[in-house]
């Protein structure tokens, strides 16, 4: 059960001042009955709420999938750079929402942002082996050694990276699979043959893959087949 100002202010942009106000207006209803107090409960996924005659769908968490672009970090606020929130459309912005995981300011593709916190742990958890794919372009040949010990697992300073895959597609440009996470890992990884990385970009989550029609800067909420998807379900 919850309060009924607090489930429209938790699904719309109204503020608890407005919401008052339409209650006195006689413009929101339970169950197709107009209500006249604020602090009424209600079943989230059972009653029925009409704001202007128009129902009010619930959804507890949201997620959404960006296709980020150079320039932006992955915060979900900051006082100099964009952020990638700041790309999620309006109607979303009034939940309190944050990147699942990060992309460098000039690593672009998919990103996962949304407000449920145990899913996002799940996503990121080394525990759950979720695949990122990436693809690649550095400043050297890609070699059968680099491809060699990627496989193996790479160290870095005092650890050795998990198993990764590392298909070359041209002679400097390849697709990278992680199942982990670490700070700056794949350019981290090209740094130990003395390579840097001129483009990154991130193609896949799980089995969810970046497609053609999926322009940068666009942001959409994933279905639940996507959602499976991404959770290699």
């Amino acid at each position: 059960m919850i309060r009924i100002d607090k489930l429209i202010s938790n699904q719309t942009n109204y503020s608890r001042k407005e919401i008052k106000n339409l209650i006195k207006q006689k413009r929101i209803k339970i169950n197709n009955i107009v209500i006249d107090k604020s602090d009424i409960k209600v079943e989230e996924n059972k009653d029925i709420i009409l704001v202007d005659d128009k129902e009010l769908t619930y959804k507890k968490y949201v997620y959404l999938i960006l296709n980020k672009p150079k320039g932006y970090i992955s915060s979900t606020e900051d006082k100099i750079n964009k952020t990638v929130i700041d790309l999620v459309p309006e109607k979303y912005q009034h939940r309190n929402l944050f990147p699942a995981g990060r992309l460098d300011k000039d690593t672009t593709g998919l990103i996962l942002i949304t407000d449920d916190g145990a899913f996002a742990h799940n996503i990121l958890s080394p525990k759950k082996h979720i695949k990122k794919t990436y693809k690649v372009v550095i400043d050297k040949e890609i070699t059968e050694e680099m491809i060699d010990l990627f496989k193996r697992g790479l160290p870095l300073k005092d650890e050795i990276c998990k198993e990764a895959v590392l298909e070359k597609i041209d002679s400097n440009t390849g697709i990278v699979i992680l199942t982990e996470g670490k700070y700056h890992q794949i350019k981290r990884m090209f740094k130990y043959f003395d390579s840097e990385v001129i483009e990154l970009q991130r193609i896949g989550l799980g089995n969810y893959y970046l497609t053609n029609d999926f322009k940068e800067k666009e942001c959409k909420e994933l279905t639940e087949e996507e959602l499976n998807l991404i959770q290699c379900k």
